[in-house]
């Protein structure tokens, strides 16, 4: 389901669904993509309140300004409720389904939104158990899978998880996802959310870390989050010029019929060279 010429989005700022003044602020906290939040965030007795208040929201005419809007949904019959109250609505540009468990949660999602006649929303499942983590090859095959997102809090929970400084009891999880994600032919995973608000020097190590590990972008659960989530995602000039260097060499080669593409010191450039290329440019900053 990935679209490769898409701009990935290096921020994805939560957003709670039941409060309409951090709503109607979110677009101007400088984040890439706001996911809006009709699950955790909102108490069992507001769902149905929250859930009015953001179709509305998304059917004021708002200006995103480029930024992608996602909305997290409920599990079970208020899922349902949720998806059927946002399917086809032109602001939004997919549904986060929470507590995903299988390939057949993602199907059902895709199912009802055809049901409505909504060809276009993206799914992004997130992967908040065990089981969901066990399960990740064939969610990520799932209709309409545009990227995964690992939820570690309740993962952690759900495993018996004790995360330290280095977050290496999260390893083997975070490398499901990565993995699932490539073998699926999408966009790599959405980095986990960090508790981290009030350290940059330490958010900026965590988040160094998960792209080491194979992820673009991050959830954030702060504004304050944002700038560094970005200077960590945010590819350097030399980096960008490198890889427009190379999608240029290659475009040039397979224009003259050459299988055979060398960059500006002689060495041999591969498809996978390609691909990283195309990653780079992906989540170059926008106003360059």
């Amino acid at each position: 389901m990935s679209a490769p010429g898409r701009r990935l989005p290096r921020s994805y700022l939560y957003v709670p669904g039941n409060a309409p003044d951090k709503l109607g602020r979110a677009l101007a906290r400088g984040a890439d993509a706001l996911i809006v939040d009709l699950e955790d965030a909102v108490p069992p007795d507001g769902k149905g309140a929250a859930r009015r208040a953001v179709g509305d929201w998304l059917r004021s005419g708002l200006d995103t300004g480029g930024a992608e809007v996602w909305v997290r949904v409920n599990g079970g019959a208020e899922g349902e409720r949720d998806v059927r109250a946002l399917a086809g609505l032109p602001a939004l540009t997919g549904l986060v389904l929470a507590k995903t468990e299988d390939a057949a949660h993602v199907e059902a999602a895709a199912g009802l939104l055809a049901g409505t006649g909504d060809a276009a929303t993206l799914l992004m499942p997130l992967l908040e158990t065990a089981g969901a983590v066990l399960e990740a090859r064939d969610i990520a095959r799932a209709p309409r899978v545009h990227r995964l997102q690992v939820g570690e809090v309740d993962l952690a929970a759900d495993a018996g998880l004790d995360p330290g400084p280095d977050e290496s009891e999260l390893a083997f999880a975070r490398s499901m996802a990565v993995l699932a994600s490539a073998a699926a032919s999408l966009h790599p995973p959405v980095g986990p959310v960090s508790v981290i608000t009030a350290d940059p020097d330490a958010l900026a190590r965590s988040t160094e870390r998960i792209r080491r590990q194979g992820f673009v972008g991050r959830a954030c659960v702060h504004p304050a989050q944002i700038p560094v989530v970005h200077a960590v995602f945010t590819p350097s000039p030399q980096e960008v010029a490198r890889a427009e260097d190379v999608l240029a060499r290659f475009a040039s080669a397979a224009a003259a019929g050459s299988g055979v593409v060398l960059d500006a010191e002689g060495r041999l450039l591969d498809p996978a060279v390609v691909r990283l290329a195309r990653r780079t440019l992906a989540t170059a900053d926008p106003s360059r």
